[in-house]
């Protein structure tokens, strides 16, 4: 087991790099990535990015929201958090066996005195609390199985990030379910940092007390693939956002001029209907407005260019462009 050396907190790059493990390196190896990311939430290939994210408070607070590969919930990191990667060959003892993967993970926290369990389909689990989710993602004959382990982690964020304020979605997309939480941090004994824990951690991932002299060391040539996947896919609104599953909101406020309803049928990040309702005044049919904004992008910035080349006080009286952004987004 070779383990990938990578410093890097920006969550585009991480994914990417995670990418390039299973599709570009050497076949005949196994790695490892123990990785950390700033404040992120990591969403799931077939989840409704605007489902199951707090977006004022990812907006207020400057948090990271990127796709991964992999199917599963979406997920809070920061830098309390701890994230591992293994690459390996898509073999029949390998696949959707989860347990194969945390056990060196339990291994390693009973090293510390700590019980942890794996539990469900694919959690581990502290006093019945969850610490660590994973999921998997194939490529042809390699598989990718990754996994968070909550350190230390703001828990709190964990909750407000995840915490969408919606009055009402159907959607087509996988729901995250949410469970119990907590840290591997206060049923440690002896108090260690994040990094004295990945150094054993480590050890337990590759089964080798000397592993760092086997470590792999990114070269330029890897990191211009990486920096093209994380172009390609990655930095990109329409990997995201756009690539949620079709989905219908529901929204409403109430502002001094009325309350303004909007019915929003979504598919691929793009706005296929739209129909605005509500006791508010205006000079001008919305159903000119509700034209301007099909096919456009679910987005703030692409919506509120539209708006600017409205007249769009004449639609509402006493409802502004941002009560109306307001009321499409948070």
């Amino acid at each position: 087991m070779i383990s990938i050396r990578n410093t890097c907190k920006d969550p585009h790059f991480n994914l990417a790099l995670e990418e390039y493990a299973v599709k570009y390196l050497d076949p005949k190896e196994d790695y490892i990535i123990l990785w950390q990311n700033e404040p992120s939430v990591i969403i799931g290939r077939n989840q409704n990015t605007i489902e199951e994210i707090n977006a004022k408070y990812i907006k207020d607070f400057d948090i990271n929201v990127v796709r991964r590969l992999s199917g599963g919930g979406a997920v809070y990191h920061d830098l309390g958090n701890l994230n591992f990667t293994f690459v390996v060959n898509n073999e029949k003892d390998s696949v959707s066996n989860f347990k194969k993967f945390t056990e060196p993970v339990i291994s390693a926290l009973e090293k510390f005195g700590i019980k942890a369990e794996f539990s469900g389909r694919n959690d581990i689990t502290i006093d019945g609390k969850k610490f660590s989710g994973n999921a998997q993602y194939y490529h042809k004959n390699r598989l990718l199985h990754h996994g968070t382990i909550l350190f230390n982690s703001d828990l709190s964020v964990v909750a407000n990030a995840l915490n969408v304020k919606m009055d009402k979605i159907a959607s087509k997309g996988i729901k995250s379910v949410r469970s119990r939480v907590t840290n591997v941090y206060p049923y440690l004994e002896n108090k260690i940092t994040i990094e004295e824990f990945k150094a054993t951690l480590l050890k337990f991932l590759t089964g080798d007390e000397n592993y760092s002299e086997k470590e792999l060391i990114l070269k330029q040539e890897d990191l211009d693939i990486i920096q093209n996947l994380m172009d390609e896919r990655y930095l990109k609104w329409e990997w995201n956002y756009g690539a949620s599953p079709e989905f219908d909101i529901q929204k409403s406020m109430r502002f001094d001029g009325g309350k303004l309803e909007l019915n929003l049928d979504v598919k691929d990040g793009v706005i296929k209907g739209i129909k605005i309702f509500g006791d508010f005044f205006g000079n001008r049919d919305v159903c000119e407005l509700e034209a301007i904004l099909r096919d456009i992008n679910y987005k703030e910035e692409d919506i509120r260019e539209a708006l600017d080349f409205t007249e769009f006080s004449q639609f509402f009286s006493a409802i502004t462009k941002d009560n109306f952004i307001e009321c499409m987004f948070y």
